[in-house]
């Protein structure tokens, strides 16, 4: 077993001469770079936030055979992503207090199989009350599972790499997900007929559910949570797995990354305090990026619950308004990718800056100015673009403000925040939507992206940083 350089095992070392737990992390990850167990760790997670993003956008596409079927308004069908979003807010802040105390790894398992049993109840409610009921509990499965996937993501990657690595989930979930979620509605309604198709939609999403449980088996727990509460040699040969790629099997001669000497006494179980995010120290980040994902968030559900809608109401078919939504849904490809790709790039601050003056500029287009289809699908994407440009970032950024002790909380605190806005704001989209029009509704959406290019002034720039620990 190979070990560290002998200025770090001393025992005549000082306080001062020794490495924080932080550094030697960094090191150890910078050392390893990316190897084919990063990539197996994040197609495990990717496949969940795939899935769960077109579980996201379920309300949306069968929001226009609801009406036709049940006679829902734009607020009753407003008030199911209320139900889903509240829970997911609070699905995160369980999964935050949760994580925090028994690691990230276990909660993916649990996250998915209550999501899948919101489903499958969705698919045979027998009327509005447990229509509503079901989607809360979606929500809670959804919501944990977002918030566990960006932990976990972000503290197996170094500096150089965790904007990718985080990144990529909004590549797959509001990327790939949204944009290939209408996709997934025009191929069930074109199987499935009559007034009950829109049950199939919520149930054929059950069974990939399931599947990814059990792919994710071998997923491990991440080497700073397992360091960070004193199980030095366990996050060793975690990290062990990483440097060789073997994420099963057995390891072959392990080198020493943590310095156990160093560490053990500094490494006791976390001691979580939830008040402590809003704590002198943690404040400003906290309320800021908590309001900054209340903008973002609100806009962009209300974009995926109401666009079908909007569009049937122009005179297209449900498959037609689908396919427009799926064109449109390709800016949050692309807004994905591009976010993954400069985030390695950009600082973080920038970036957000960047992406609500674009969301600004599609609101207002497609409010006022998205007179033929051209320009409805152009000023669609553009706003898809921008509000994926602001969500992946900020849940980049928003772990990086914080220690491992209490990352986990704080983090879901603040996405759990954006999910009871997204869930909220559609009730009064579509309330405006439905009393002053698509340019009123386009007008409120417009000031939410003001506002939140300001709010994401105040918190302190991370880009480049290692992520801080609990020394």
């Amino acid at each position: 077993m190979s070990t560290l350089p002998s200025s770090m095992n001393s025992p005549q070392d000082s306080p001062a001469d020794r490495t924080t737990l932080g550094t030697q992390i960094e090191s150890a990850y910078s050392r390893i770079g990316v190897t084919s167990a990063h990539i197996g760790i994040v197609a495990m997670v990717l496949f969940g936030v795939f899935f769960d993003a077109i579980e996201q956008n379920a309300v949306g596409i069968s929001g226009p055979v609801l009406r036709a079927d049940w006679g829902l308004g734009g607020t009753e069908i407003g008030l199911l992503n209320t139900a889903t979003f509240t829970a997911v807010a609070l699905g995160r802040i369980l999964a935050g207090v949760v994580m925090d105390r028994l690691g990230r790894r276990t909660l993916l398992g649990a996250n998915l199989l209550v999501f899948a049993f919101g489903s499958l109840l969705c698919a045979v409610a027998p009327n509005y009350e447990v229509l509503v009921a079901a989607r809360f509990l979606v929500g809670l499965g959804l919501g944990g599972e977002i918030a566990v996937a960006v932990i976990m993501l972000s503290e197996f990657f170094s500096a150089r790499h965790r904007g990718t690595a985080v990144g990529l989930i909004n590549v797959a979930a509001a990327g790939l997900g949204n944009m290939l979620a209408p996709l997934f509605g025009v191929i069930v309604f074109a199987i499935f007929t009559g007034e009950d198709r829109w049950r199939w939609l919520f149930g054929m999403l059950v069974l990939p559910a399931l599947a990814v449980v059990f792919y994710r088996r071998s997923l491990p727990e991440t080497p700073r949570y397992l360091a960070a509460t004193g199980r030095i040699d366990e996050a060793n040969t975690v990290i062990n797995r990483l440097a060789q790629g073997k994420l099963r099997g057995i390891l072959g001669s392990e080198e020493v990354y943590l310095d156990k000497t160093t560490l053990a006494a500094d490494t006791a179980a976390p001691k979580v305090r939830w008040t402590e995010m809003f704590g002198a120290r943690y404040r400003r980040s906290t309320l800021a990026l908590g309001v900054a994902v209340c903008m973002s968030y609100a806009a962009q559900i209300s974009m995926l619950t109401l666009i079908p809608i909007i569009l049937t109401e122009r005179g297209m078919s449900i498959t037609s308004a689908l396919w427009y939504t799926l064109v449109m849904q390709s800016g949050s490809l692309i807004g994905a990718v591009t976010a993954a790709l400069i985030a390695r790039k950009l600082p973080r601050k920038i970036t957000l800056t960047a992406g609500a003056s674009l969301g600004t500029a599609a609101a207002l287009g497609f409010g006022f100015f998205a007179t033929d289809i051209g320009l409805v699908l152009f000023f669609g994407a553009l706003f898809n673009f921008s509000v994926i440009v602001l969500n992946t970032t900020i849940w980049l950024f928003a772990p990086e403000q914080y220690p491992t002790r209490i990352r986990g909380l704080a983090t879901s605190v603040i996405l759990a925040i954006g999910s009871l806005s997204g869930g909220l704001f559609p009730l009064i989209a579509g309330a405006v939507l439905d009393s002053s029009g698509v340019p009123a509704m386009f007008a409120v959406l417009t000031a939410l992206f003001v506002v939140c290019a300001v709010a994401v002034q105040f918190p302190r720039e991370t880009f480049g940083h290692p992520m801080p620990e609990d020394d």
